[in-house]
Order: structure tokens, then C-alpha cells, then sequence
């Protein structure tokens, strides 16, 4: 479960005259930052860390234009997920339709029915979501393993969408999975002599 990449990017800056004179790799990272820190890219992803400028040309200068442009190299740290893998995160929201899991620098939503396999609803007064049958509870804070069901990357962050669910085997909170574990073994039948 990778869900953070390094890419290189080769780009044209721009650099104003106010930054004249000073260090150019630190002003080329700050312009770098500025145009691609928390966008989201359709191919690569979240991009969340720009790092590492190097190569930068000598600026050239156009008419009409004051600012100095210079070709680089630098590296991005992306996140980014694939439909059905498997990823972990800390619900940072409840709903009466779902909640939200907290992905690194995003939320994806685990709509109400694929919280569980069995029945489940929210319960106000303890702000928890509770099953009917097995008892399972998921509240605001807890851990959960969820499978990514699908990602809308459109235009800004806010604008993406990813669903989850949480309904196979082994996923939600660890300790479903633990109660699962013993249910299996209290039901396996022993083997008697013969």
C-alpha cells in the first residue's frame, strides 16, 4: 500500500524583479510551491511537497516583461490511489449518510451501506454508528481499513471525490476483524478419534 510517489518535473518559472538578487534555488522552490503545492493533478495526483530544484537555466528576459524566465528541474511528492486498494485512515467524520476517512490530504466517504455487512444507523446521542445484529460500532477517531470502490479527480481538491467501502471480510476497524477471528474458530468443528 504505496499511496505517496516522488516524481520529476521539468517546468518554466518566472521570477519578478523584487526577487532579484537573491539565492535562486530558494526563489525558484518558493514560486515552485506557490503554483503546485495542494493542486491536483488528473494523471499524478494530490501534489503535495515540491523539492529539490536544480538545473535552472540563466534567465531570459522578453520584451515587454521585467521578469526573468528559467527553465528547471525539481521533484514532487504525490499522493495518489488506485480502484480497490486497500488503505487505512482515521474517521474524521460522521453523517447520517456515511463517513469520512481521513487519507492523507484527503477525505474519502464510506456511504452508510458500506459501512457493514449488516444492518447499521447512526445514533445521535452517542454520535456512533452502531449494528443492529453484531454489535459494531465506529465513532469519530477510530482506525479503519476501507477498499477504495472509485476517484473523480476533477479540477481543484475540493472538488474530488473517492468512495470506499468497508463491507468484505477484513476491513473496517481491527478489532471487527479480531471478532471475526474468533467467530470462525468457535464454529469450526473438532475432529474427534476414531
Amino acid at each position: 500500500m504505496i499511496l505517496y510517489y516522488i516524481h520529476t518535473i521539468e517546468d518554466t518559472i518566472s521570477i519578478k524583479p523584487s526577487y532579484f538578487g537573491q539565492d535562486i534555488e530558494k526563489t525558484a522552490l518558493e514560486v515552485l510551491r506557490s503554483k503546485y503545492e495542494r493542486t491536483l493533478d488528473r494523471e499524478l495526483g494530490i501534489i503535495v511537497a515540491v523539492f529539490n530544484a536544480r538545473d535552472i537555466s540563466d534567465g531570459l528576459i522578453m520584451p515587454g516583461d521585467p521578469s526573468t524566465h528559467h527553465s528547471l528541474k525539481f521533484d514532487i511528492l504525490v499522493f495518489n490511489l488506485d480502484i480497490e486498494e486497500v488503505v487505512v485512515g482515521e474517521v474524521s467524520e460522521l453523517a447520517d449518510f456515511g463517513c469520512f476517512v481521513r487519507l492523507g490530504p484527503i477525505d474519502g466517504l464510506v456511504h452508510l451501506s458500506q459501512i457493514a455487512s449488516d444492518f447499521i444507523s447512526y445514533d445521535k446521542k452517542s454520535s456512533a454508528f452502531v449494528s443492529r445484529n453484531s454489535g459494531k460500532s465506529l465513532k469519530k477517531g477510530d482506525i479503519v481499513y476501507a477498499k477504495v470502490s472509485s476517484i473523480s479527480f476533477k479540477g481543484a481538491i475540493n472538488e474530488a471525490k473517492i468512495a470506499l467501502t468497508m463491507r468484505p471480510d477484513g476491513l473496517g476497524k481491527p478489532e471487527w476483524l479480531k471478532e471475526i477471528k474468533k467467530d470462525r474458530q468457535h464454529q469450526r468443528p473438532r475432529r474427534g478419534r476414531k
